[in-house]
């Protein structure tokens, strides 16, 4: 389907600035309001009606959520609803306001739940930089009934669990299974949010990351058989 031009005038600006971002600035890319205001001169709202996009489920993260980004500066992280189409201006309910957001960020630590890794820091082996949002993560209770709770993620892992659900009602059978020991252990990796593996389980984890053939090569290197 072919998207209607982000220049036509009776769209309305916010519906031409969904459209500007989708076609110009493209997901994961940076503007600033010198952009905005270039592309949309003379129209005064033009940067509020892009943070209204928000609203409706439109990903657009600034410097207070991303500290790698400069202060004039936001990034498209990802679509939400196609408000320029009849009928889809439909104003999300669930979505957050920015106190919401910086509030979520500073208790999951300004981390990725999921990865570990902070704004700004570079992927292991490459040049791309995390950029952090918030995900809404399903949670399995242990009443058995399911909820939608808000953590903090990562671009990279909120697109790869997007269908993902947490199992509270597992983690805390699992605990019950725990000897005392291993209870102490666990509470002091809860208390400090954080745990540091030793050489053999990051050598384990890396080598679950592996295609088969190069799982082949690491079973060789260990004097075992091929799979």
């Amino acid at each position: 389907m072919t998207l209607p031009s982000w220049q036509d005038e009776k769209l309305g600006t916010m519906k031409r600035a969904a459209l500007w971002l989708l076609t110009v600035v493209g997901e994961g890319n940076v503007f600033t309001k010198e952009d905005v205001k270039n592309a949309f001169p003379g129209i005064t709202q033009a940067d509020r009606r892009v943070r209204d996009l928000r609203g409706y489920g439109w990903q657009i993260v600034t410097h207070r959520e991303d500290p790698g980004l400069g202060q004039s500066e936001q990034r498209f992280v990802g679509q939400g609803q196609p408000v320029w189409e009849p009928g889809k201006a439909t104003k999300d309910s669930t979505s957050l306001t920015d106190t919401q957001r910086r509030k979520i960020l500073a208790r999951d630590g300004n981390r990725c739940r999921s990865c570990g890794i902070t704004p700004g820091q570079a992927y292991a082996g490459t040049f791309e930089t995390a950029q952090l949002d918030i995900a809404r993560r399903k949670v399995k209770l242990p009443t058995g009934a399911s909820v939608v709770q808000p953590i903090a993620e990562c671009h990279r892992c909120r697109v790869g669990g997007r269908f993902q659900e947490a199992d509270l009602k597992a983690v805390l059978e699992d605990i019950t299974k725990l000897g005392g020991l291993q209870r102490q252990t666990l509470a002091a990796w809860v208390a400090a949010d954080e745990r540091e593996f030793s050489p053999v389980e990051r050598a384990w984890s890396d080598f679950r990351t592996l295609p088969a053939d190069s799982r082949d090569e690491v079973r060789k290197a260990l004097g075992l058989p091929p799979v």
